[in-house]
């Protein structure tokens, strides 16, 4: 066989914690985003809208003025952050759907895949919740870039067997994971297959280079794109195609590393004009099916070295290593949030039963109506989905408590963004902020709110905060809305 040009494969992971306040659906003012008035803000005008219009260096061969970069690129973005950008920037919002067109338009497939919904750790979900969340991100992928998705990212590549096995029970094609996650990447860069031990269901695995990946997120590489590109450049492989992958969070171009995005796309210039092939995961596998298996490490994620144990426990990993605070508010607040989210499935199911007649099928399809919510097209679109799901026409009342029970719900898959146990403490706002969406579900629990509150508050007392002015997790979620709307 005679070898062929080298794929290249750039992936990013585009997303932000959600700031959104569960009652007015608005981000407060963040002060030490300054002089913008929050972190998305921020964050859109250093990468996002960079990326959708870079400039590569003047010398570049290939292009010529800006760039669309994710255009050449594999990309997700959190459904959450999308909810916002096509609010509050529709021209990169729109600058990311088109990259999405341009990608099918070169190589047959578009760049973008999917994402489960809210950013959880899906090895530590339910099953049920689990197959709301990724159907969730499948109808909002939907909505946005009109077409099925071909792939999806796990948040924090957290995987396990049942993970995948959901994956493939709801037709997605692929995921990717790191080198550390699976007990032996396939030969050459090619994707493996994966059987699930739960269902005996098949879905691809592509493994992205881990070095790679890290020289760019956190070594040289970034500073040094020729050294870059001549890792995933044009080459021959006596073995076939070749395939170099790598993947990185997506705020490095430009918000994490200054000037990121005009790096990225002198890379992509480069690689284009030595010949290599840059496209996505989805094109590659289309050309490439999986003709090797590939063993799971489970459960494991891209970002904790113990697992997932970063999500439930004082596992050792954190943000600020140089400091001596401890992560042992971690596991007493999953036990709250595990014990919470308990009670108000216990509630959506008693009253829906009466209002939907099958309340878990009204909560997996009540995916495609979130991402309308404070549009003109809301109303219409809520009407719809409980005239759908109801046993019976609803009385305005009823309609109403339907509505309150699906909030309900949102608000009880929100409880578990990984945010909240990804940084050093309860007191930080990102933990505070899944706080709040506990308040917000507690209210609309109903009669036994005020019962709910108290258990859910004594169980957040274990939970000690590394700030001693901060108390516990109780004294927290007393303050939950009188700490100041910043993010490290």
């Amino acid at each position: 066989m005679t070898p062929g040009p080298r794929s290249a494969v750039i992936h990013g992971h585009f997303y932000q914690p959600p700031r959104e306040d569960p009652w007015t659906d608005t981000i407060p003012r963040q002060p030490s985003a300054a002089p913008f008035h929050d972190w998305n803000e921020r964050v859109e005008r250093e990468c996002y809208s960079a990326v959708t219009a870079a400039r590569p260096p003047e010398e570049s061969g290939h292009f010529s003025g800006v760039v669309n970069a994710l255009a050449w690129m594999s990309f997700d973005f959190g459904p959450t952050l999308l909810y916002w950008l096509e609010r509050a920037s529709p021209e990169t919002y729109g600058s990311i759907l088109e990259a999405d067109r341009l990608s099918r338009g070169r190589v047959g497939h578009g760049g973008a895949i999917a994402l489960p919904y809210h950013h959880t750790i899906l090895p530590l979900a339910s099953r049920r919740d689990k197959v709301t969340e990724v159907r969730w991100g499948v109808a909002d992928f939907r909505r946005r870039f009109a077409r099925e998705p071909e792939g999806m990212w796990l948040p924090e590549a957290a995987v396990d067997d049942e993970t995948l096995d959901v994956l493939a029970q709801e037709g997605i094609g692929f995921t990717v994971v790191g080198p550390e996650q699976v007990e032996e990447a396939p030969g050459g860069g090619l994707p493996g297959m994966y059987r699930t031990r739960s269902g005996g269901r098949e879905i691809a695995i592509f493994v992205y280079d881990g070095e790679l990946s890290h020289g760019v997120a956190y070594g040289p590489l970034l500073k040094d794109p020729r050294a870059w590109a001549e890792r995933m450049a044009v080459g021959a492989s006596d073995k076939g195609p070749l395939l170099v992958a790598m993947a990185t969070d997506g705020e490095t171009f430009g918000h994490h590393h200054e000037q990121g995005e005009i790096a990225l796309a002198s890379v992509i210039d480069q690689l284009v004009s030595q010949g290599a092939r840059v496209e996505n995961f989805a094109s590659f596998l289309a050309r490439h099916p999986p003709t090797e298996a590939v063993a799971l490490i489970e459960p494991s994620s891209w970002s904790c070295v113990h697992g997932v144990e970063r999500w439930r426990s004082d596992c050792g990993c954190k943000l600020a290593v140089e400091t001596a605070s401890e992560q042992t508010w971690r596991k007493p607040l999953r036990e709250a949030m595990d014990w919470l989210a308990g009670r108000l499935h216990e509630v959506f199911e008693a009253e829906g039963r009466q209002l939907f007649g099958d309340p878990w099928k009204a909560r997996n399809d009540y995916g495609a109506v979130v991402p309308t919510a404070g549009t003109d097209a809301f109303e219409g679109t809520l009407r719809e989905h409980l005239d759908r799901h109801a046993t019976r026409p609803l009385t305005g009342r009823q309609s109403a408590r339907a509505a309150e029970l699906l909030e309900l719900e949102r608000n009880a898959l929100r409880l578990f963004t990984s945010c909240g146990w990804f940084f050093d403490d309860i007191a930080g706002i990102e933990a505070v902020q899944l706080l709040r969406y506990a308040a917000r579900a507690i209210e609309l629990s109903g009669d036994g709110a005020a019962e709910l509150e108290a258990g859910f508050q004594l169980r957040l007392a274990r939970a000690e905060s590394n700030d001693p002015t901060a108390g516990n997790g109780r004294e927290v979620y007393a303050k939950r809305d009188m700490l100041p709307s910043e993010v490290g």
